[in-house]
């Protein structure tokens, strides 16, 4: 029998008493910050931190719920902090209620799911605090706090360690194409560079779908504008090639690198190199490394929103021998499995480590209710 379960048994054998939220604590809006002075106290809204001012609306641990936006983001403080508008922020009754388990028990609620609203998603003061929240001994709480405790900085390891490694992961990928800062002839003699351009070396085209013909479950992969890769029924390309955004907030940011059979939406781009002095993964990740910059230099304002095709055909291109492109692409696709790839690596522990924390989240906040 664990310790959780030993403290169960002796101090609350016949089950655990459900109250209302109201009882447990009391919920405050936030408000503007603008008027006052930077400083050093976080300002919070459903994002996150937005900034940091001179003064403080809350000094004592709070649970902060939105009020509106994104509902699944709740946080935990202990420190003084101020929250916008978008975000509640909660004075709780300690002598009944451990801060850190009310906030485990509600995200383990999922208020995503009391939505209110049919535009932004909103939460009401009135459906937070008619709430259900079992209430167990305060020993009961603090032990489950601890096993959850255990759990998310064991992820939280394992998020800053991918952290570091995307930053090692960036730093080798600017020092591999470090050539492209040296166009001297010396540097090329010496490192076998042959420069070209896009046009030379690829072709270049847009597709012809629009974003409403993508399925829930389509059988090929339909590429748009984002990172994210929607699925259709039929496709309208069998190749190697690079795909990236036309316009939008990706421009000179998402880049796709596909090998088969997919379909693409009007806005946006496909690279499909025909040089066979190319490989197509080694311009794939030069163009991650430096293609937003040279869209940025290109581009008339610092803000780009489209990218013209010229652009695209003007890209200049650094071409070593096959044998050190090979080398280039072999060290980065260990780094990019390593940093990106969700089926291995360390994004792949942390979703394992996610699903295993809201396992035993759910598993150990789930009580048998006293009966009085």
């Amino acid at each position: 029998m664990s310790k959780l379960e030993r403290l169960i048994a002796e101090l609350c054998p016949e089950g655990i008493e459900f109250v209302r939220l109201r009882d447990v604590l009391t919920i405050k809006n936030g408000s503007d910050y603008k008027a006052f002075g930077s400083g050093t106290y976080p300002v919070y809204g459903t994002g996150g931190i937005m900034t940091y001012i001179d003064r403080y609306v809350y000094d004592k641990p709070s649970v902060l719920i939105p009020r509106k936006g994104s509902l699944d983001k709740l946080y935990y403080l202990e420190e003084p902090f101020w929250t916008v508008d978008t975000l509640y922020y909660t004075e709780i009754f300690e002598t009944i209620a451990f801060p850190k388990y009310l906030f485990y028990y509600l995200q383990h609620l999922r208020l995503e799911t009391l939505n209110v609203a049919g535009g932004v998603p909103s939460l009401t003061q009135n459906v937070l605090y008619d709430l259900l929240i079992p209430l167990p001994p305060l020993q009961v709480q603090r032990e489950i706090v601890q096993i959850l405790d255990n759990f998310t900085e064991l992820t939280a390891e394992l998020t800053a360690e991918l952290t570091a490694r995307q930053k090692q992961y960036e730093y080798y990928r600017n020092y591999l194409f470090s050539y492209e800062k040296s166009c001297s002839k010396s540097k090329q003699v010496e490192q076998d560079i042959i420069w070209s351009t896009l046009s030379k070396i690829a072709d270049i085209g847009t597709g012809s779908r629009n974003t409403n013909e993508e399925l829930e479950e389509g059988k090929y992969p339909f590429y748009v504008r984002s990172q994210q890769v929607r699925r259709i029924d039929s496709y309208d390309y069998d190749e190697t090639a690079i795909i990236t955004a036309g316009d939008g907030v990706g421009v000179g940011k998402v880049l796709h690198y596909v090998e088969g059979k997919y379909a693409l939406h009007q806005r946006a781009y496909r690279i499909q190199i025909h040089d066979k002095n190319i490989i197509p993964k080694y311009f794939y990740y030069y163009m991650q490394n430096s293609f937003l910059n040279y869209i940025l230099s290109t581009a008339v304002h610092a803000s780009v929103t489209s990218i013209r095709r010229y652009m695209l055909e003007d890209f200049p291109v650094p071409i070593p021998s096959l044998q050190e492109q090979s080398r280039i692409v072999s060290i980065l696709d260990r780094f990019e499995a390593m940093c990106n790839d969700i089926s291995s690596g360390l994004p792949a522990e942390i979703e394992a480590r996610r699903k295993q924390y809201e396992y035993y989240r759910d598993k150990l906040l789930t009580f048998k209710e006293k009966v009085s």
